[in-house]
C-alpha cells in the first residue's frame, strides 16, 4: 500500500522527482560553502566535511541517522542565526520533537510553507531536510547581501578553427607528397613485376621464332650453382603493405560490414522474439496493474484519508509536545528556585537550633568580666600611686611653708 501511494506521488510530480533531492543537496552544499560553514560550523564542532549527498535519503548511502539529525539541527540553528534571528544552539540530549518544532517555527517566520509532517525531519535525511536547509541558506545569503550574477561566456573565435583546419589540410597534403617522393630502399633488391612479365613474353616470342631443336648446355654445373646462389636474393618478389593506405581501410570496412550483416541476420530473429515476449509481458503487467488498481481503489482512498488524519494527529501531538516541553522547562526553573529556598531555610533553622553562639557569648562575658577585674586592679593601683604623689606633694608644700615662716634671730647687745 505504501508503495502504491509513493508511486502515485511520483507519477503526479514526474519521473525525475526521485532524483530532485540530489540536485537540491548539491546546490545546498555550494551555498554552505559560500557562507563559510567549514570554519563557522565544522571547525567549531570538530566535524568532517559534508559529502555531496549527505542529507539524501538512499539505501545505497550508509550514514548514521542520529549523526545526520544532529548535523541537521546544528546547521539549521547556525543558518537561522546567520539570517538575523536569535536561536539557541541545540544539544544532543534535547528532545527531537521540540527541536524540530522550533526549527519549523523559525521557517514559518521567514515566510516558508510547511506542508509536510514534522516527523519527516526526525530521520535527519530526505527531501524535506534538504528543502528546509536550502530555504534557510537562501535567507542567510539574502541577509548577507549575496546575489547571483549571470555568467559571462567567452566569445568563440572561428578564425583560429579555420586556421587549424587549413594547417591540418596542409599537413595532410605534405604527408602525401612525402609518401610519394619517399625513395624505396628495397627497390634495388626487388624486381619489378611488370618488367619481369615483359621479359617472359619477350623470351616466349623469341623461343617461338627459333627452330625447334634440342638445346644442350655448355656451362659447367659448378659455375651454374654459383651463379644461382649469387642471383637468388635478387629473384625474391616482395609486396609491401602500408597500413596508412586508404584502400586497406576500405577493405577492412567492407569486411566488418559483411560480418555485421551476417551477425545481424542471426541475432535479428532472437531480438524479434525477445521483443515479442517483452511486449506480451508488459501487456500482462499493465492489465494486471489496472485490475489491481481498480480492485484496491477504495482501500487506497481509505489509506490516504487515514494517512492525512495521522499527519494531522502528529501535528497536534508535536504542538502539544512543544507546549509540554516549555512547561517542563518552567517547572524545572521553579523546582530549582524551591530547592534554593529550602536550602536557605535549613541553614537558618540549623543556625537557630545550634547552641554554639550562646556558648561563645558566655565565654565572651567571662573574659570581659576578667578584663574588668584586671582593669579595676589597675585603676586601684593608679589611684593609690596618685594619692601617694598628692600626699608627698602636700608634705613638701607644708615643709616649704614652715621654712618660710621661721623668724629672724634678735640683735645682740653688741650690735
Amino acid at each position: 500500500m505504501a508503495d502504491d501511494g509513493r508511486r502515485g506521488d511520483e507519477d503526479e510530480r514526474g519521473p525525475g522527482a526521485a532524483h530532485h533531492m540530489f540536485v537540491v543537496m548539491e546546490a545546498l552544499l555550494e551555498k554552505l560553502k559560500l557562507l563559510n560553514y567549514e570554519e563557522d560550523v565544522l571547525a567549531k564542532h570538530n566535524m568532517k566535511n559534508l559529502s555531496r549527498h549527505y542529507f539524501v535519503s538512499s539505501p545505497y548511502l550508509g550514514f548514521n541517522p542520529g549523526e545526520q539529525f544532529y548535523m541537521f539541527t546544528i546547521i539549521a540553528a547556525w543558518l537561522i542565526n546567520t539570517a538575523g534571528r536569535p536561536f539557541t544552539e541545540p544539544q544532543e540530549y534535547e528532545e527531537p520533537n521540540a527541536m524540530v518544532s522550533n526549527i519549523l517555527a523559525e521557517l514559518r517566520a521567514f515566510g516558508g510553507k510547511v506542508d509536510f509532517p514534522p516527523s519527516k525531519l526526525k530521520s535527519g535525511s530526505g527531501e524535506y531536510v534538504c528543502l528546509v536547509l536550502d530555504r534557510l541558506a537562501d535567507e542567510a545569503l539574502r541577509r548577507k547581501g549575496f546575489s547571483y550574477r549571470r555568467p559571462n561566456y567567452p566569445t568563440e573565435t572561428t578564425e583560429e578553427e579555420s586556421v587549424i583546419e587549413d594547417d591540418a589540410e596542409l599537413t595532410l597534403s605534405r604527408l602525401e607528397e612525402e609518401m610519394i617522393e619517399e625513395p624505396d630502399e628495397e627497390e634495388e633488391n626487388v624486381m619489378d613485376l611488370e618488367t619481369l612479365k615483359l621479359r617472359t613474353t619477350h623470351t616466349e616470342t623469341d623461343a617461338s621464332s627459333k627452330p625447334e631443336e634440342i638445346l644442350e648446355s655448355t656451362v659447367d654445373a659448378a659455375e651454374w650453382n654459383l651463379e644461382v646462389e649469387r642471383v637468388l636474393p635478387q629473384l625474391k618478389v616482395t609486396i609491401r603493405t602500408d597500413n596508412k593506405d586508404w584502400r586497406i581501410h576500405v577493405d577492412q570496412m567492407h569486411q566488418h560490414r559483411d560480418g555485421i550483416k551476417s551477425s545481424l541476420k542471426e541475432t535479428k530473429s532472437y531480438l524479434d522474439k525477445l521483443q515479442e515476449d517483452i511486449g506480451k509481458t508488459l501487456e500482462k503487467v499493465s492489465s494486471r496493474e489496472k485490475y489491481i488498481n481498480n480492485q484496491l481503489e477504495h482501500l487506497i482512498q481509505e489509506y490516504r484519508s487515514a494517512q492525512a488524519k495521522l499527519s494531522e494527529a502528529k501535528e497536534r501531538y508535536q504542538q502539544a509536545s512543544g507546549g509540554v516541553t516549555e512547561r517542563t522547562r518552567v517547572l524545572a526553573e521553579i523546582s530549582e528556585e524551591l530547592e534554593k529556598v529550602k536550602q536557605e531555610m535549613e541553614e537558618k533553622g540549623s543556625s537557630m537550633s545550634d547552641g554554639a553562639p550562646v556558648v561563645k557569648i558566655r565565654q565572651s562575658l567571662t573574659k570581659l568580666k576578667q578584663e574588668i577585674v584586671q582593669m579595676d586592679v589597675r585603676i586601684g593601683v593608679v589611684e593609690h600611686t596618685l594619692l601617694q604623689a598628692k600626699l608627698r606633694e602636700k608634705s613638701n608644700m607644708t615643709r616649704d611653708m614652715h621654712a618660710t615662716n621661721i623668724p629672724e634671730p634678735a640683735a645682740g647687745p653688741f650690735s
